[in-house]
């Protein structure tokens, strides 16, 4: 399995009156891991990986413990599951670092690959196949 870790802290007002992390504001954890992971830049530091973009058509999210805040990064796990003519599937996994211990959720998210100009979906290019298939699990 392909899997690419980003470390990622926690804000202060990610915590709930719990002192819990949020379950929205793990989404946002998400979303970051994301966003690093595809929209700015590929994990190797080249081009974004998607030409011109995508949007999110759906989340699966399963909570397994409740995350503590904490001033220590956590880990997100992520790597691409399926992948269609104009979509794929990320999933991840938010773990201890040590990775010996804790997953607090199990997620996935389809992204839809998007031409904002167009203002409608597209189809992924040789390329974005090539590169995404380099991350599947």
């Amino acid at each position: 399995m392909a899997r690419t870790r980003l470390l990622l802290s926690l804000r202060w007002g990610d915590m709930d009156a719990y002192r819990h992390v949020n379950n929205v504001e793990l989404l946002r954890l998400l979303e970051e891991a994301r966003v690093r992971a595809f929209g700015i830049a590929a994990p190797d530091g080249s081009a974004p990986m998607l030409a011109t973009g995508m949007v999110v058509a759906k989340h699966t999210v399963e909570y397994l413990r409740p995350l503590d805040y904490r001033l220590a990064p956590i880990a997100v796990d992520l790597w691409v599951g399926r992948v269609g003519g104009a979509s794929f599937e990320v999933d991840y996994e938010v773990v201890e670092p040590d990775e010996a211990s804790a997953v607090y959720v199990k997620a996935s998210t389809v992204c839809v690959a998007y031409d904002f100009d167009a203002a409608r979906p597209r189809r992924l290019g040789e390329d974005e196949r090539a590169r995404l298939a380099g991350l599947a699990g």
